[in-house]
């Protein structure tokens, strides 16, 4: 990273946002040569990265191409207005995570349960699920990504507009604002 001073160091921050954002997006690279991302919801579980798709398409057909991948997730905190007398006084504040590793399709049936576990603590919090019925696990492909490197960055700001970030960051106001 370029800037050093915008590194996020601290794993427990990106951590909470890897367990708190929803939607993650996958870096990869098709058998044409050209990249694609692919917005979509994801768990991390013991330092890696579960999703769940069809058993056929162009995520599992690049995944198979190359196993390399990226994955990014971002939390857009704030917009910052400029005025007509401090026009470049805009910002936006945010947070973001990239990752990259080795995406694997999971073949392992206790893997595949404990990945759609993970995204149901996730995107379930406190409810209850059942078991997963047979036929739906036969029809759901489950890729795990084995994390390699994560690197952490954020722009909060200087000053006070730091602060404001954080105290919004510590309190769980909805995000992003918009800071005059």
């Amino acid at each position: 990273m370029r800037k050093a001073n915008k590194r996020i160091t601290d794993f427990g921050v990106i951590r909470q946002m890897l367990d708190t954002c929803h939607v993650g997006r996958l870096g990869t690279l098709g058998a044409d040569g050209w990249p694609r991302i692919k917005p979509l919801n994801f768990a991390w579980h013991e330092g890696r990265i579960y999703f769940h798709c069809a058993l056929e398409g162009e995520k599992l057909d690049d995944i198979r191409h190359e196993d390399r991948v990226c994955f990014e997730v971002d939390l857009p905190i704030a917009y910052v207005q400029g005025t007509t007398e401090t026009p470049c006084r805009a910002e936006y504040l945010y947070r973001s995570v990239i990752m990259r590793g080795r995406a694997r399709l999971v073949e392992e049936p206790a893997e595949k349960v404990l990945a759609l576990d993970a995204l149901m603590r996730k995107y379930q919090p406190g409810g209850t699920w059942g078991s997963y019925p047979e036929e739906k696990l036969a029809i759901t492909a489950i890729v795990r990504i084995d994390v390699e490197e994560v690197v952490g960055k954020e722009e909060l700001g200087k000053g006070e507009l730091r602060e404001r970030a954080l105290a919004m960051l510590a309190s769980g106001a909805p995000l992003p604002a918009v800071l005059g």
